[in-house]
């Protein structure tokens, strides 16, 4: 399933909120705050490669792996996501889909 999402799947679900299960009682809530096409990697690729970039609270900061996250829409997806660093009070998270 993974591989049939694609850009404009994740563009119209801008500020929503992703359930992240990190193994702690109660998930990690992170907002999708943006999702950015990149140019086509080559000739007859299955989708156009992109970004998401995710907020979620400054604390704790998670390491790079993949993880579980819920979506109310989009159900339950497994992302490599890659912590960015802070921004003011929160944190920033990248998954990137080739």
């Amino acid at each position: 399933m993974l591989s049939e999402l694609t850009h404009d799947t994740f563009a119209k679900e801008l500020g929503s909120r992703f359930e992240l299960d990190w193994g702690a009682a109660a998930p990690l809530v992170l907002e999708l705050v943006e999702a950015t096409a990149a140019n086509p990697s080559s000739v007859g690729s299955r989708r156009t490669p992109f970004s998401l970039l995710f907020r979620g609270p400054r604390q704790p900061a998670l390491p790079q792996r993949i993880y579980p996250l819920e979506h109310e829409r989009l159900g339950r997806l497994e992302i490599f996501i890659v912590p960015l660093g802070p921004e003011g009070d929160r944190m920033r998270y990248e998954a990137v889909f080739t």
